[in-house]
């Protein structure tokens, strides 16, 4: 498997990666939140996993702000991950991961948050944004959810609130809404 950046060819084949990935039609909401965030500026990087010859991963990284006391810092968003539903569970988002990660490291970002799993990004260098004194840019972000990577270019001071690129707001992907944030809040709330 060979991990590098999109093409411009290739990009109608990665938008139907992610909208197999995330069950959506080919103009779903996740596409057009990627379309919009290269449209407006704010994509930095776009790694697809390809192997035998197919595109069969995508991965973005946007650009984002952390609020601090001191001054605005620039973040990386990494949303979204894709995996076509039939290479899902071999790997391929784990390398797609890594490699965003050793991407922003590259870049100089001090950090890089997400929305997900924290058993799945947890074992992936992911940790509780909150816990590291990080504020979700919205409470539909169920607290587990609220992800981040912490990279070598990180201060202590640079805490504060995340803030998403417009992208992120005018395509409604942040967080969750109800039902769906009702029955996440209702698992956490039970433990399970």
């Amino acid at each position: 498997m060979e991990i590098r950046a999109v093409r411009p060819a290739e990009e109608p084949v990665a938008e139907g990666v992610v909208a197999a990935a995330f069950g959506e039609p080919a103009d779903g909401r996740v596409v057009r939140m990627t379309r919009a965030l290269r449209a407006g500026g704010a994509a930095r990087a776009s790694l697809v996993a390809v192997a035998d010859g197919e595109l069969i991963g995508h991965v973005g990284l946007s650009r984002g702000w952390v609020d601090a006391r001191r001054e605005l810092v620039e973040v990386l968003v990494l949303s979204p991950l894709s995996v076509r539903p039939d290479r899902q569970g071999h790997g391929v988002g784990t390398a797609l991961v890594a490699a965003a990660l050793a991407t922003a490291e590259g870049s100089g970002a001090p950090a890089v948050f997400l929305e997900g799993s924290p058993d799945y990004y947890g074992r992936r260098g992911f940790g509780s944004g909150s816990a590291l004194g990080f504020d979700r840019p919205s409470a539909r972000i169920p607290d587990p959810g609220f992800q981040v990577a912490l990279l070598s270019s990180y201060r202590p001071w640079m805490v504060g609130r995340l803030i998403y690129p417009e992208a992120f707001w005018t395509t409604d992907t942040v967080g969750l809404r109800d039902p769906d944030l009702e029955l996440v809040e209702a698992r956490i709330a039970s433990g399970s």
